[in-house]
């Protein structure tokens, strides 16, 4: 999610989220959040909850006229104390989810609370902070794909000048919980420690820099319920600003054992995943995220993805993506957005490849005509293509249920807000 103030969001998502720095990304002064919410149905079943499209599993789905929940994310930032010239910054958010298109049942949940000391002499005019935060989490926009993520509850020193770039380090304890049994014996735990490490902002070429973040994961105590294994990943970025009125970013990343986040946690290479997972199970991933806005009234986000998982258990899958969202603006308040995705998934066991392949239109009112500008009031319609071997995943992945049975196509329309601000 982005939390932006839409005066500089085009920047901000330039140097932060479309375009991938590898910066924590400090939350700014005031009230800030982001919401979607929507209504919708398909023509699949019995035209009851609105139907989504996507393959489960290791895969993202594409998000336009295709997010069949309701989400909110929000709080406030403040500078509270101020000494000898270093700002002490509060931040506190609160979050609510529903797989639903509603917010029906949804439980508010501590997203932020976390305190920075910011400008301190002694780290070169760098930042200390702890707490439990959002922590460098850029993201492929249309996929909602934190392509890494470094949030949870730890300390850190950030944006610390070190030669031609800035460094920062970051102390986490993750999925900090113990097994049990049914008599309540202690079969282990699911926690691990977590090192993160980010060099950014280096100048290679004229509006290029490079930006690189590893993980050092180490299990925690025993186990009965399996042997335990260590964990990393390496991430490498170049970051290119001034593409057509946009920006590129270009990611390399392999991560092993819970270094690929898989099994606990968020799922996202960064974070630490399960410390079951030994060296045989690998992720590696490259991909190509790019935005462009050269007139005012026509934008774009373009992906291309490949992505590789490996393990001794299941075997090799490979996930490729190609994806576009072109959107032109009529006037400053309206616009047309269309969105095209298609996904192969090969099978570990050598069958035929899973394919799927979304279109939406989507007729959008919008607070400005940037490719951008939030927040979006869309009506759309979506149209989903899928072959046989694809079908139960479809299915398995709908939010609304395997109402699709044995067909390869189908039909959603309704209504959703996105904003941020």
């Amino acid at each position: 999610m982005k939390h932006l103030i839409q005066k500089s969001l085009p920047l901000a998502i330039a140097l932060a989220c479309a375009c991938g720095g590898a910066s924590a990304g400090s939350d700014e002064e005031g009230f800030h959040g982001y919401f979607r919410v929507g209504a919708g149905t398909s023509t699949s079943g019995s035209r009851g909850p609105q139907s989504c499209y996507g393959l489960g599993g290791n895969t993202m789905k594409y998000r336009l006229g295709n997010e069949c929940d309701a989400y909110f994310e929000g709080g406030y930032t403040k500078d509270i104390a101020q000494s000898d010239g270093v700002h002490y910054v509060a931040t506190v958010w609160v979050n609510a989810y529903s797989p639903k298109s509603d917010f029906d049942n949804a439980k508010l949940n501590v997203l932020k609370a976390y305190v920075e000391a910011k400008g301190l002499p002694f780290l070169n005019g760098g930042t200390a902070w702890m707490g439990k935060r959002f922590y460098n989490r850029p993201d492929i926009h249309m996929l909602d794909l934190q392509y890494i993520n470094f949030n949870g509850t730890g300390a850190g020193l950030d944006q610390i000048k070190a030669g031609p770039g800035k460094f920062a380090y970051a102390f986490f304890k993750d999925n900090d919980a113990t097994a049990t049994s049914a008599d309540g014996t202690v079969l282990g735990t699911t926690a691990a420690t977590r090192q993160n490490f980010i060099y950014q902002d280096v100048p290679v070429n004229a509006g290029g820099t490079i930006d690189l973040a590893a993980s050092v994961i180490t299990a925690q105590g025993g186990n009965k319920l399996g042997a335990t294994h260590n964990g990393w990943q390496m991430s490498a970025f170049h970051r290119q600003t001034e593409v057509f009125g946009g920006a590129n970013t270009v990611g390399v990343q392999y991560a092993v054992g819970p270094g690929t986040g898989i099994g606990v946690g968020n799922d996202r290479i960064g974070a630490s995943g399960s410390t079951l997972l030994g060296s045989d199970v690998t992720r590696f991933r490259v991909f190509d995220n790019v935005w462009v806005q050269p007139a005012w009234n026509f934008g774009m986000e373009f992906i291309a993805l490949l992505q590789k998982d490996k393990s001794d258990a299941i075997g090799s899958s490979t996930w490729t993506t190609l994806g576009v969202r072109p959107v032109y603006a009529l006037n400053q308040n309206f616009k047309l957005v269309m969105e095209l995705g298609t996904d192969r998934v090969t099978s570990p066991a050598g069958g035929p490849a899973q394919r799927l392949t979304k279109l939406t239109f989507a007729p959008t009112i919008s607070a400005g005509p940037g490719l951008w500008s939030r927040p979006e009031l869309r009506a759309f319609v979506t149209y989903g293509k899928w072959n046989d071997a694809a079908t139960a995943s479809v299915n398995a992945s709908n939010n609304s249920g395997p109402v699709y049975n044995n067909n390869t196509s189908g039909t959603s329309f309704g209504f959703q807000v996105e904003a941020w601000f």
